[in-house]
């Protein structure tokens, strides 16, 4: 195989950027890798509009969800009890959506943010949440509305 094809050590080249390879340098040089955890199109049947007729028969609503979570173990570990277990956010996102009704994608959103904010230790969350075939008048392929929060500075 020739060298070009072989993956390059960040450390053997000093004009790479820490930010290129998703971590980066404290003041004495230690990396430190900064972990992102996203959940796209995560589909569910729920009850949320302004009319009584979108609470009352329901539609589907597709959500995004990014956690950054900083950094993490499981980088190091490879162990699942070392990150935030996606599959386990996608259960309480559901659990969230689906307990209760909301007018607005906005307070959906804010409460879905809330949720993943105490439940994980993650820095900041952002929540998207679309309705596919929205009930309006006019030709629209979807609308959403997206939240994005951030942990409280004593966390």
């Amino acid at each position: 195989m020739p060298d070009s094809d072989l993956p390059r050590d960040p450390d053997d080249d000093d004009e790479l950027d820490a930010d290129e390879h998703g971590w980066e340098e404290d003041e004495e040089g230690a990396r430190h890798t900064e972990v992102t955890i996203e959940i796209s199109g995560l589909s569910l049947y729920t009850h949320h509009g302004v009319s009584a007729a979108e609470r009352e028969i329901g539609q589907r609503l597709v959500l995004d969800i990014r956690l950054e979570v900083g950094e993490c173990d499981a980088t190091v570990t490879d162990m699942v009890e070392d990150t935030v277990d996606y599959g386990e956010v996608c259960n309480v996102v559901a659990l969230v959506a689906q307990q209760r009704s909301y007018k607005t994608l906005e307070r959906l959103c804010s409460a879905i943010a809330d949720r993943l904010l105490d439940q994980y230790e993650a820095e900041e969350v952002w929540v998207k949440a679309a309705k596919p075939e929205p009930p309006i008048a006019l030709p629209v392929q979807e609308v959403s509305v997206e939240v994005w929060r951030q942990a409280a500075a004593d966390e």
